[in-house]
């Protein structure tokens, strides 16, 4: 009788998953950054890094304004910040007539403060008054419009020396503002990834109702989000009293550029996506393209409008790549249906 041995079986190789490459939400814009650098270039090619290290110079201030307005609409369809261009040109007031008589340190605390006061009152505006949040960031702005108008008939005072050498320092060619404001992005990155606040923004901006069953206060969610802005704001302006100088109209064309950086860099308009990088890459490249446009003779009216054709551009493929759009379109169809249904019924 003959035994038969057994065929080893061999061990079947297990096949690593080949992990799938993902765009990042920001990267479109770094592509823009690179593509009018490269234009600058083209147009002026006398030292070409001069562009950028401008750029680092004046991006930073728009980043801090940026980074706010990043979270007020990462909150959903409808919630917008319009008073942070008026909240700039306020505390850079702020800014200079409490560093005047107190110190630059002070003068910058009461700046960030003077915008949390504002955030405040779009704050009351919208959780007590139930004001829809662009119109009660509008209201916001004209009040804030009229304070800024009394601090500059009663301050003609200048940022202190010290703050303004601190705007303009510079490490290896790199302005110290810009590691700062890199710092505050790092913060508010792990602020929306790692923290329950931040993840509760996020959660609020997918679904507000389903945030709410799941047990987070979505008041307290968007109370914060919009004093979070208006300090962003207001700590801008101080600082930007120093780099520039007050004016009324320092912060006019934040409230714009704010929006259109936040949705250039990836953010979601429909809200639920926040890309804190992408508030760099979308700062640079405005900053730079406004210089490119200044460059070959752009005026700032036609400057502004190259802007809003720019985001409606983005919104509209952004709605197409996330299906935001065709969800959209199907509810309405739905809802359409819905309705010559009941016609019938009635009818019939």
């Amino acid at each position: 009788m003959t035994t038969s041995t057994p065929t080893p079986t061999l061990p079947t190789p297990v096949v690593e998953p080949r992990t799938r490459f993902h765009w990042p939400a920001w990267g479109w814009s770094l592509i823009g950054v690179l593509a009018v650098w490269l234009c600058i270039v083209a147009v002026r090619p006398v030292q070409p890094f001069d562009p950028l290290a401008q750029a680092l110079s004046l991006a930073p201030f728009l980043v801090l304004v940026a980074l706010g307005q990043m979270l007020v609409i990462t909150l959903g369809p409808g919630n917008i910040d319009v008073s942070v261009g008026t909240v700039v040109s306020m505390a850079s007031y702020v800014s200079v007539g409490v560093g005047a008589a107190a110190g630059p340190v002070l003068g910058i605390a009461a700046a960030a403060g003077a915008g949390l006061a504002a955030g405040l009152i779009s704050v009351v505006a919208i959780l007590v008054l139930r004001v829809p949040p662009i119109i009660a960031t509008l209201a916001t702005s004209l009040i804030v419009q009229s304070a800024t108008l009394l601090l500059a008939d009663a301050n003609r005072a200048s940022a202190a020396a010290a703050l303004r050498g601190f705007v303009n320092a510079k490490v290896l060619g790199i302005p110290v503002i810009a590691l700062v404001v890199a710092v505050v992005t790092v913060v508010v990155a792990l602020v929306l990834s790692r923290t329950r606040f931040g993840l509760s923004v996020l959660a609020v901006g997918q679904s507000p109702r389903a945030a709410e069953r799941a047990g987070i206060r979505v008041w307290r969610v968007t109370a914060i989000t919009y004093l979070v802005s208006g300090g962003l704001a207001g700590l801008a302006g101080g600082l930007l009293a120093a780099f520039i100088s007050p004016s009324t109209v320092l912060g006019s064309s934040y409230m714009l550029d704010s929006v259109a950086v936040v949705v250039i860099g990836g953010t979601l308009i429909s809200g639920g996506r926040a890309v804190p990088v992408g508030a760099w890459t979308g700062a640079l490249f405005f900053v730079l393209l406004s210089g490119l446009l200044n460059l070959v003779g752009w005026s700032v009216g036609a400057q502004n409008i190259l802007k809003g054709v720019l985001v409606v551009a983005v919104v509209v493929v952004s709605a197409a790549a996330t299906g935001t759009g065709r969800s959209s379109l199907a509810r309405l169809r739905a809802s359409l249906t819905m309705t010559a249904k009941k016609k019938r019924n009635i009818h019939g």
